[in-house]
């Protein structure tokens, strides 16, 4: 047997080769078609992750990014308007807030799920939101609270039942970023995506279903948001050259549409195997003092893009496993509250100690379904000997 020296974070060809022919049939089509922009391609994977995800309309996009943008476009989000989100997230999620001119209101997570807390959010419109006949307002800086964005934070569903309660309640709408949590679950098996106004997938190659480049998707059971989506998405044109609404080129590619067809008939067994992985993992690093595994909300299908671990060495876990060329990252270093760019929310470290003690304690190993049970032992043995 071959001597494991090294794992890799993430290896995209061993998930390529077995699939390879098929990927290469479907972009042969594409090319032989002569359709690279929208098209049949692209509706077909619309149609079959809309499904999939337990909505009625798929609308493909450029990126995950821009999913979360034209989500919040069709919802009128703009200028001056507030949206309530994640710090502890990838900046895409603050980002596209703040694209529009809005302004992202910060809640703190939940400790163990690392999901957006939804008693947080609860606390901060109890003490910032009043309730006028033109919707919810801040009451400090009169800017109209529009929506709640939680975030699938590596693959398991926020608490979204608390969420839409929320929403109810305000009269906020409900945009999931779900980029992390294609096919993921709660108790009830509803599907990430299927719980608010809009979901927003994101499909860049290292995700469960990943494309060979960008690409992202929204999803809706709303049919007239995602009519809007759908134009929004050509420039806010329909009919063709007639815009009614301003909008952007947030098109998906056909060749991209094309693999990503194939990739999905493939998920649930990609899955499968990241699960039996996250299963390995829990049973034997159980018994490592000081070492936090990832929690799972009872009864939800956790789809494990990342398996994180916790603990207070972390920085010395890390460079242990890069020194045995196990490949790790930090998901994510430094909360978004914290990030120069939003320097004028006036935000202070400490402002949400949730947030930023993940942000210091935790690490992603190896979760891959093609991990091998050598190359599991490997990440496990090459852990203990730093813990113990």
């Amino acid at each position: 047997m071959t001597e494991i020296t090294s794992v890799p974070l993430l290896d995209l060809a061993a998930q390529y080769h077995p699939i390879k022919q098929e990927i290469g049939a479907a972009i042969e089509e594409v090319l032989d078609s002569q359709r690279f922009v929208m098209g049949p391609k692209v509706v077909g994977l619309e149609e079959a992750v809309a499904k999939y995800s337990h909505a009625s309309k798929g609308v493909g996009v450029s990126s995950g990014s821009d999913a979360l943008i034209v989500a919040l476009m069709a919802l009128d989000v703009g200028p001056g308007d507030e949206v309530i989100t994640t710090p502890y997230t990838f900046f895409a999620t603050g980002g596209a807030i703040a694209r529009l001119g809005a302004i992202p209101r910060f809640c703190d997570i939940d400790a163990e799920s690392y999901n957006l807390s939804p008693n947080a959010v609860k606390a901060w419109l109890e003490s910032h939101a009043d309730c006028r006949s033109g919707g919810v307002v801040n009451r400090k800086t009169g800017g109209q609270i529009k929506a709640v964005m939680p975030v699938h934070l590596y693959g398991q569903i926020a608490d979204m039942a608390q969420f839409e309660a929320i929403g109810k309640d305000y009269g906020l709408a409900i945009v999931e970023d779900a980029a992390q949590a294609i096919g993921s679950e709660d108790a009830a098996g509803k599907r990430a995506g299927s719980f608010g106004d809009v979901g927003c997938f994101s499909f860049f190659p290292s995700k469960n279903l990943g494309a060979f480049g960008d690409g992202g998707m929204c999803v809706t059971n709303d049919d007239a948001l995602g009519e809007k989506m759908s134009i929004l998405r050509l420039h806010g044109g329909k009919p063709k050259y007639h815009h009614a609404i301003i909008g952007g080129n947030f098109r998906l590619d056909a060749i991209q549409a094309a693999i990503l067809q194939v990739k999905l008939k493939y998920l649930d067994d990609w899955t499968a195997g990241r699960q039996a992985n996250a299963a390995f993992y829990d049973a034997a690093l159980a018994d490592v003092t000081g070492l936090t595994l990832p929690a799972r909300s009872s009864g939800y299908r956790h789809i494990f893009n990342q398996y994180i671990v916790r603990t207070e060495k972390r920085d010395e876990l890390r460079q242990a496993l890069a020194d045995a060329k196990v490949g790790n990252e930090i998901y994510y270093p430094i909360p978004l509250h914290i990030q120069k760019c939003f320097e004028y929310l006036d935000h202070q470290e400490g402002d949400f100690p949730e947030s930023e003690r993940a942000a210091k304690e935790t690490l992603a190993i190896p979760i891959y379904p093609e991990l091998s049970e050598p190359q599991k032992r490997y990440v496990v043995d090459t852990i203990k000997k730093i813990l113990g």
